[in-house]
Formats: C-alpha cells, structure tokens, sequence
C-alpha cells in the first residue's frame, strides 16, 4: 500500500484485509519527500521480468544503473527483494505483497498525469503499439495509419503481429497499447469495445471455366477450395462442418496462414476461395465475387487495452479515431 502526502492508502486490486501489517507499515513510515519515484517503476519492471538484464532493457537502462537502483530498493525496504536463481530471480515473500498494490498505485499516478495533461494530436509526438492479425492490418489499419498520419502527424505507429496467449501480458508490459482481434480472445481483464462486423465472399478468377453457370451447392462443392489455415495444415474449417451436416463435402486442396496468400492464388489458377469482405479492396476489379450458395458464419473484430493506457489522452485518441474511422469505411 503506497502513500502519496494528501491521498487516502490505496486499497482494491492489490490491497486485502488481513495482510501483513509490518509490510505495509514498514512503507507508511517511508519519508515520502524523499522518496525516488523512479526507483517504483523500477521495481515495477523487475516484478514484471525477473531479470536485471530484461528489465534493465525495457527502462532503456545499463545493467549497472539498474543494480545500483535495486540496491537502493534494498535499502529502502530492508529486504533482498530478489534473489538470484538460475532462471533470474526469485521474489521475496515481502515483494510478493509488494506486486498487486505498486501496479494498482502506479496506474492511478499515471492517470492522474495523463488525465492532467492537455494533448493536441496535430503537434504532440506520440507513439502506440497496434497488435493485429496479417488480415486485420490489411483490411482497416493500413488505412487508418495513413489517415491517421495526416491528423497526427507527431504519430509514430509499431505494429505487431498478435498472440492472444500473451497479449494481456504485453500489455501490462507496455509492449503493446491497443489489439484488434474477435472478442472470444480477449482475456479477462482487458477492456474492449466493438470495431466492426465481418462475412465472407466466395472469389474466383475472371473467366473460371465452371462459373458460367449459376452456382449451386452441387457444383460449389465440386470446385477445387483452398481454405486459411490460422496455423497453416488444416484442410477443414467450420464451413466443412456445415456441409459435413449436409451430407456434403467440398474439395479442399490446399491451405494457406494467410488470407492473403489464399487470395492471390485464386488470382493465378482455377482454385476458389471464401475470404472476409474488407479483404478484397482493389482486389474486387480483378476476380469475381459471388455471395456463397451456403450460410457462412461471419466474425467480429474488437479492440482491446489495459487499464495501463485508459487514461492516457493520447492513447484514448487514437481509440476514438480509429471508431470513428471503421465507422466512416461502413
């Protein structure tokens, strides 16, 4: 439970009855004006890496700056706090306490400066971590940086391929700001909001011979498919289910990561292909596009982010323009 002169002790995330009283004790009776702020957050990268090495890292800090910093963690707080092991370092019992309320106080002091400080996106120079899927950055964010480039342009925009396993984590590391993905991989915990709606066109290149003809589900099923695969191998997806329940099966001869890929080879040979809508952009001159003769799931992309980056103005920007971006596009 950290104290700030004027502020009540911050309960809630991290803070239970029952705890050590020593341990918080030992912080109420720190001398606050002297008190380094910087030495938390360093605490706070060790906590997250275990390393002095990694954290030292992620604060853009030399190893030797960092150790001097833990050793004066250690004195503040007469423990240890880490002790060395071989895969880095083992947190204390104390530190431990220590973890679920310096995140919970840190994240409060950042929205406090964050919600204090005015930002204006046609001069400030800011930078967020967009993660996303090959389909995703293709279909809504290489357009959005380009608009965004133009009304912020103090912007700087890393973007990520996504990992729903760690995307919580890299998060709460900073590694990442904002995620678009479907909102059955959002981990609890993580705030979100709905971007859009998607469904699938079944394309084929101009002049298929077996497309002169309307196209029933007889004939869909004959056609030779190549399907994604977010994993690469599969050669069924949930629409081979729904035909399955048919009593139906297509020919599925080749599988691709990308929807992209699957798309370009529709372009090149006689395979066809059910890809998302947003896919096809220019791409739509160039094959044809059918409605498919079966009902195909479509999907949602939500947006997600951490309490870490609620707060900050310039990151709750770039979420409200790229709303309101995905909503001008349809």
């Amino acid at each position: 439970m950290l104290l700030v002169d004027g502020m009540k002790p911050l309960s809630g995330a991290g803070w239970q009855p029952g705890m050590p009283a020593g341990f918080f004790g030992s912080i109420q009776k720190m001398d606050i004006t002297r008190l380094d702020f910087n030495l938390l957050v360093t605490l706070e990268a060790l906590l997250a890496e275990r390393s002095v090495s990694r954290a030292a890292h992620r604060l853009q800090l030399s190893q030797p700056a960092l150790s001097a910093q833990l050793a004066r963690l250690r004195a503040m707080f007469g423990d240890q706090l880490f002790i060395p092991s071989h895969r880095g370092m083992t947190p204390t019992p104390l530190t431990l306490q220590l973890e679920a309320p310096l995140a919970d106080a840190l994240a409060r002091l950042r929205n406090v400066v964050a919600a204090a400080r005015a930002f204006d996106p046609e001069r400030d120079a800011f930078t967020v971590r967009i993660a996303a899927s090959d389909y995703t950055q293709q279909a809504v964010l290489l357009d959005f940086i380009v608009d965004l480039r133009r009304s912020a342009p103090g912007v700087r925009v890393a973007l990520h391929a996504i990992d729903p396993a760690r995307l919580a984590s890299e998060m709460e590391k900073g590694e990442v700001d904002l995620a678009a993905l479907t909102p059955d991989n959002i981990a609890d915990g993580l705030r979100s909001r709905p971007l859009f709606e998607e469904h699938y066109r079944l394309i084929a290149r101009r002049g298929h011979p077996a497309l002169r003809r309307v196209l029933d589900l007889r004939r869909y099923c004959a056609l030779d498919h190549v399907i994604f695969s977010a994993r690469g191998g599969a050669f069924a997806t949930p629409v081979d289910d729904i035909l399955d329940s048919m009593g139906l099966a297509r020919r599925v001869v080749v599988s691709t990561s990308t929807f992209l890929a699957a798309a370009d080879l529709v372009e090149r040979s006689d395979l066809v292909a059910l890809v998302p809508s947003r896919l096809l952009g220019e791409r739509a001159r160039r094959v044809r596009v059918l409605d498919p003769p079966l009902a195909v799931p479509g999907f949602a992309i939500h947006m997600a982010w951490h309490d870490r980056t609620h707060g900050d103005r310039a990151q709750r920007w770039v979420r409200e323009r790229l709303l309101e971006f995905v909503a001008q596009r349809g």
